[in-house]
């Protein structure tokens, strides 16, 4: 397996998930766009878009470090433009920005409604939308072209809507863009899939979440290795499926998690959301 050569777009990838999964593909000689909103220091929350490049490009890739609020579906097609004039096209889209407040109906303020909205639902249809030219171009060429969603399997049970009703909308919006994109582009042999964790991964946002104890956590590459191997399937026979990483791993015969545990010997872990 192996992702040398791919054209790669990853948005809200400068720290966490995102940029796990850009490292693991520039070990590989990729070439990645980092598309994300932290261009300058965040008083919390560490990585930018520059200090992701430099990583990806110390780890063997090329990067372009593009500023992005894909918010603004100006800042997404001028962002996409510019990834394929460095890049020559785009093979693989990583839909991996979101923005999280696990809150209860009457707790969640209009704009962290519509922040959530804006990023995880919004933002994954329209970069989706923008992305669709050139991943087609490069299904002609043979590229094997994907889609990955960081989304979770749609589970319609209430108790995943109950704590945080908002939250949950807004994330299924992304998984629901999994299931509509990958009938729409079937024809077309895009690869579209969702990966999500069984278990809470360690990242800076998760940590600023009051009651986490990170030690109970997995690490973010046991997402970059589920997402490597998904990424290396074929896109036309492997579509529509909602992965767990685990579960990927097992399927290639990785069943030895430890290495992927915060604190080595962990046998007890935090169940991540919407995994039943």
């Amino acid at each position: 397996m192996t992702l040398a050569g791919k054209r790669i777009f990853v948005t809200g990838g400068s720290r966490g998930i995102g940029l796990a999964i850009a490292l693991r593909a520039a070990k590989d000689g990729a070439s990645i766009a980092i598309a994300a909103k932290t261009a300058d220091p965040h008083p919390k929350l560490p990585g930018t878009i520059f200090t992701a490049a430099k990583e990806i490009e110390d780890a063997g890739g090329k990067a372009l470090a593009i500023q992005c609020d894909i918010r603004d579906e100006n800042q997404i097609s001028e962002s996409m433009e510019k990834a394929v004039a460095e890049f020559g096209g785009i093979d693989i889209l990583i839909n991996n920005a979101s923005a999280i407040n696990l809150t209860n109906t009457e707790s969640t303020p209009a704009k962290r409604f519509d922040l959530m909205m804006g990023v995880n639902t919004r933002g994954t249809f329209l970069t989706s939308q923008a992305a669709l030219p050139h991943l087609r171009k490069s299904a002609k060429e043979g590229r094997n072209p994907h889609i990955l969603m960081l989304s979770p399997p749609l589970s319609m049970k209430g108790k995943w809507f109950k704590p945080h009703l908002a939250y949950t909308m807004a994330k299924y919006g992304m998984s629901m863009c999994v299931l509509g994109l990958a009938e729409e582009l079937k024809q077309d042999g895009i690869g579209v899939n969702a990966l999500w964790p069984r278990t809470a991964i360690d990242t800076a946002a998760l940590a600023m979440i009051p009651g986490i104890d990170t030690a109970f956590c997995r690490t973010p590459e046991i997402i970059s290795d589920s997402a490597y191997i998904i990424l290396n399937r074929a896109g036309k026979e492997c579509s529509g499926n909602f992965f767990i990483d685990d579960e990927v791993l097992a399927s290639e015969g990785i069943t030895d998690l430890d290495k992927y545990a915060v604190v080595p010997g962990t046998k007890e872990f935090i169940n991540d959301l919407y995994v039943d």
